[in-house]
């Protein structure tokens, strides 16, 4: 299938919710510890084995996580080492973007999601332990969530409910919040290492998600949020991202400091369905496609890029 080599480091890769086979991917130079960084806009084209490049933008420091916006099929969003939560649409040259930079963070910016139901407004989470609401009409953030005692690692949208997101941190909780209200309305203290990924279920509004250091997914209701409905062994090293799939409610997907990437199906005793070893280095993005089920794409530390269907070898090259 077909495979794209970035000259960085990847991070983070993300689907577009509009166009057939168009993908963001997230880089860094240096695995991300020093130098710039890169937003590629990629496209998978039916007719050829072969990934493309739309267009891409630099960065003076790493670009840790990237999406995609839910209004306008050419913007998207990148969180930056430097603080910086930078706006860019590939329908204008190089030299117009960013179209806006947003510098209200002291620490480096590391996750980024774009509000699915309401789909005016996005949040950002960072190494300064806050999360931030922002709105394209705003030069500032709408509010700021205070709460997290250590790095905001990934914050993520309810699909269902327009006004509620999670977020998850270093100090090893997950919290649930309602934008509406400046304080958390469930911390749930779930694992006992840090939490570097969180995603909520697309079909399920009580079921949460979370990936930790210590190695496990756990899957969380949040109405009885005292132990998690399911836990998911068999990485080897941390769980750096999990993702629940658009298309069927137990399915998700995780990567991993193991070089791997896994799809499960948490209701089942034998939960993983499938692994995939293609990756040299940390596995750190993956992502399913919401217009065709099953296609996946995953990017690492090799600077690697992967788009394949879910059951085939992503290492093969069809002709």
């Amino acid at each position: 299938m077909p495979v794209f080599k970035t000259p960085f480091s990847g991070y983070s890769v993300r689907f577009s919710p509009f166009v057939e086979g168009r993908l963001l991917a997230a880089t860094a130079q240096n695995y991300g510890i020093l130098g710039n960084g890169r937003l590629h806009v990629l496209e998978l084209l039916p007719s050829s084995p072969t990934i493309t490049e739309l267009a891409f933008f630099e960065t003076a420091d790493a670009i840790y996580d990237c999406c995609w916006s839910e209004s306008h099929d050419s913007l998207a969003v990148a969180a930056v080492a430097d603080g910086s939560i930078k706006l860019y649409d590939h329908s204008l040259p190089p030299s117009s973007n960013p179209v806006r930079s947003l510098n209200e963070h002291s620490r480096e910016a590391h996750s980024v999601d774009w509000n699915p139901v309401r789909r005016d407004s996005f949040l950002s989470g960072s190494w300064d332990d806050s999360v931030k609401l922002w709105t394209l009409d705003r030069p500032t953030s709408v509010r700021t969530f205070l709460e997290h005692s250590y790095c905001v690692y990934s914050v993520t949208w309810c699909p269902r409910h327009g006004d509620v997101f999670a977020s998850s941190s270093g100090d090893r909780t997950v919290k649930i919040w309602d934008v509406r209200d400046p304080g958390s309305s469930l911390t749930i203290p779930a694992h006992e290492h840090e939490i570097l990924s969180c995603d909520w279920n697309k079909y399920d509004a009580s079921i949460l998600a979370t990936g930790s250091v210590d190695k496990t997914v756990r899957v969380w209701d949040v109405r009885a949020p005292r132990v998690p409905l399911a836990e998911l062994a068999g990485h080897g090293y941390a769980v750096r991202r999990v993702r629940f799939s658009p298309h069927k409610e137990s399915i998700l997907l995780t990567c991993s400091y193991d070089m791997t990437v896994r799809v499960w199906d948490f209701r089942k005793e034998d939960a993983e369905l499938g692994r995939y070893p293609h990756h040299t280095e940390f596995a750190v993005g993956v992502d399913e496609s919401v217009l065709v089920e099953g296609l996946l794409a995953s990017t690492g530390w090799d600077a690697l890029v992967y788009v394949w269907q879910h059951g085939s070898d992503p290492r093969v090259v069809l002709p």
